[in-house]
């Protein structure tokens, strides 16, 4: 009932979107300030990680710890550029409120990469907020850019399939 509430009610439509510009801001901000920076290093914070591993409650599972150390580590590089983007256009789709649905999964998966990690700050938070929003579909879009890229694509979509249809032939 809840669920179905947040997917078509108009005034959901508005607690979304203050929901959805609160996560906006707070991946945009974190994105730019690894961009501007310059000189972002996920390394030291995976090798941090790695190190949780170990003892009899570990902050961080042996499974996610191996993936670190096999995979994320030696390429590094790759995620020092995908991390810092990835968090400024999950921002920027969720404030814009364009391809909303995406950029807040893509912000999930973010959000328990570094839960993951062993590290919490706003993760719990953000996930929270960021499930409400994406368990809402496309109503919390609504009151942005996917609002008018969804009627676009719509009328774009049905044109196709109204010139594809056969033409039937009457005898």
């Amino acid at each position: 009932m809840f669920i179905q509430w947040l997917r078509v009610n108009r005034i959901a439509s508005f607690l979304l979107t203050v929901l959805r510009l609160y996560l906006g801001v707070k991946w945009i901000q974190a994105g730019w300030e690894k961009i501007s920076s310059g000189h972002f290093d996920a390394s030291g914070f995976m090798m941090g990680a790695i190190k949780q591993v170990s003892g009899a409650h570990p902050a961080v599972q042996p499974w996610w710890g191996d993936f670190l150390r096999e995979f994320a580590l030696p390429n590094a590089g790759i995620f020092n550029v995908l991390i810092p983007w990835g968090e400024f256009l999950v921002g920027l789709g969720l404030l814009l409120g364009m391809f909303t649905s995406l950029a807040v999964f893509m912000g999930l998966t973010m959000n328990f990469a570094y839960l993951f990690s062993g590290t919490t700050s706003v993760n719990p938070q953000m996930v929270l907020v960021g499930m409400i929003v994406l368990a809402s579909g496309a109503n919390a879009g609504r009151i942005g850019l996917d609002h008018w890229v969804r009627t676009y694509l719509e009328i774009k979509f049905s044109k196709k399939e109204a010139s594809a249809a056969p033409l039937s032939h009457s005898a």
